[in-house]
């Protein structure tokens, strides 16, 4: 994939984990992504230590870590790769509940999604 079409938009990643707000961290960014606010990008690959996906990281202007809860499973990996970090956004701090639930209705993703551009637009 071509760097410079992958850094113009901010890099979106989402915790995903096994819970409400890990899939709704999720499914936010990928509408996110649809809607051409941003680009989701691959935290596993962060996690897995794979160059090219951590070099792109690095490069990007905006790298935005969207957890679902205050483990911070985003943030530490892109902290323990060393990829600068933009804005944080955990969706717990925003009145989002964890729960066992992985499949957020529409109107919880679109909540999510405003908490998020919110905090992007903050940032930019």
């Amino acid at each position: 994939m071509d760097n410079e079409k992958v850094t113009n938009l901010p890099l979106l990643f989402a915790c995903a984990g096994g819970s409400s707000v890990g899939q709704l961290a999720n499914d936010a960014c990928r509408e996110l992504t649809r809607e051409g606010k941003g680009k989701i990008y691959c935290l596993a690959g962060v996690g897995g230590h794979i160059a090219g996906i951590i070099d792109t990281a690095k490069k990007s202007e905006a790298v935005i870590a969207v957890d679902g809860c205050g483990v911070k499973c985003a943030l530490k990996a892109l902290e323990a790769a060393d990829v600068p970090v933009s804005e944080h956004i955990v969706l717990t701090d925003h009145g989002f509940a964890k729960t066992a639930e992985l499949w957020p209705e529409k109107a919880t993703i679109n909540s999510a999604k405003a908490t998020i551009l919110n905090k992007m637009e903050l940032h930019s």
